[in-house]
């Protein structure tokens, strides 16, 4: 079989699109029991919250990276607007709370 250029350009093309369409566990289609019980068991596990949308949730301080501190994350659920699932890390010296 014999591909030519075009097929391999769609395919180096395709490759970056395909490589950040990340499949995360989505918060919208669990319980909150579901989504607590998910982070409690992995320790740290990204999330989707909605299209587009999704951030890294920690069971405790010990999945944070060093000086980080945890703050207290909600999330919207199937069953619940605000659902605690854990916390997020941050960076205690910036006030806009980075990753």
């Amino acid at each position: 079989m014999k591909v030519t250029g075009s097929v391999l350009l769609l395919l180096a093309l395709a490759g970056p699109s395909v490589a950040l369409a990340q499949d995360f566990p989505n918060t919208l289609n669990m319980t909150c029991t579901e989504a607590q019980a998910l982070v409690n068991s992995q320790g740290s596990v990204t999330l989707s919250t909605g299209p587009n949308v999704f951030n890294r949730y920690v069971k405790d301080e010990a999945s944070c990276a060093g000086g980080q501190q945890t703050k207290p994350a909600w999330v919207q659920t199937r069953d619940q607007q605000q659902c605690s699932v854990g916390s997020t890390c941050v960076d205690p010296n910036n006030e806009g709370g980075g990753r």
